[in-house]
């Protein structure tokens, strides 16, 4: 489990970026694969959840995940939020509640965690390109600023992902970025014809143009087999026709 050093400050919260370590699954989702829409044996789906919520805390409920689909749409789960077991369509979850942990599942996409000390809400954000393209990170600040958060009070953490050097993307992608606003082009790197794209620099950057100032960027490379984590990309090279998927956890204690 890797943490946050900011978001480590602050006592009342539990969280964590878990890789590929520790798990029940084999094969190609060796060993902590927590992807409950993988072609993994769902009870060991379940064990290695179990596992990761034992680390985070013994008194925590179940794990709260939805049905990511690369949008820009969030639920909040407030006092009166009964179903853990509903699928909710999103790529994001807030909550005020106490040890209800809310977690997102990547493979290269960017997690991540935000806590508003002041509100003692918490959020967790799955931004892959697609939803940081449609502005997910925008309006679930929003959303903090509506219900009492201040962009002072907001501490961000932005897990490990897929590395610019490791994310060639065609033409097309790229002008889809500067067409909605020139300045993305500072994302973008052309290396022996190929274009790479630099997706946490880009969601550093709406981060900081939503004005948060508390930025802990873990910058560890999903793609890099030394560093554990379970990798789309590196999946399909190798031509696997499936990917475990790595956790990123946060709680209210």
């Amino acid at each position: 489990m890797i943490t946050s050093k900011k978001l480590l400050k602050q006592k009342n919260i539990s969280h964590g970026f878990f890789n590929s370590n520790g798990g029940k699954s084999s094969g190609i989702y060796r060993s902590l694969n927590c992807g409950v829409g993988s072609k993994d044996k769902k009870f060991l789906v379940k064990k290695n959840l179990k596992i990761v919520k034992n680390k985070i805390s013994k008194k925590a409920n179940d794990i709260s995940l939805v049905h990511q689909t690369h949008s820009n749409k969030f639920v909040f789960f407030d006092k009166n939020f009964i179903s853990y077991k509903k699928k909710f369509k999103a790529d994001a979850i807030i909550t005020n509640q106490k040890n209800l942990p809310i977690a997102v599942l990547t493979a290269d996409c960017v997690p991540i965690l935000l806590f508003d000390k002041g509100n003692n809400i918490i959020a967790a954000i799955h931004a892959g390109w697609k939803g940081a393209f449609k502005d997910i990170i925008k309006k679930v600040i929003n959303f903090l600023l509506k219900n009492g958060s201040t962009q002072n009070n907001i501490i961000a953490a932005v897990g490990p992902c897929i590395k610019q050097n490791n994310y060639n993307v065609k033409k097309d992608f790229k002008k889809k970025f500067i067409k909605k606003d020139k300045r993305n082009r500072l994302f973008f790197k052309t290396k022996k014809n190929t274009i790479y794209f630099d997706l946490p620099g880009f969601v550093k950057y709406q981060l900081k143009s939503n004005k948060i100032k508390k930025i802990d960027m873990l910058n560890i490379d999903t793609f890099d087999k030394k560093n554990n984590f379970f990798s789309a990309r590196r999946s399909l090279s190798l031509k696997h026709d499936d990917y475990g998927r790595n956790i990123s956890i946060i709680m209210i204690n």
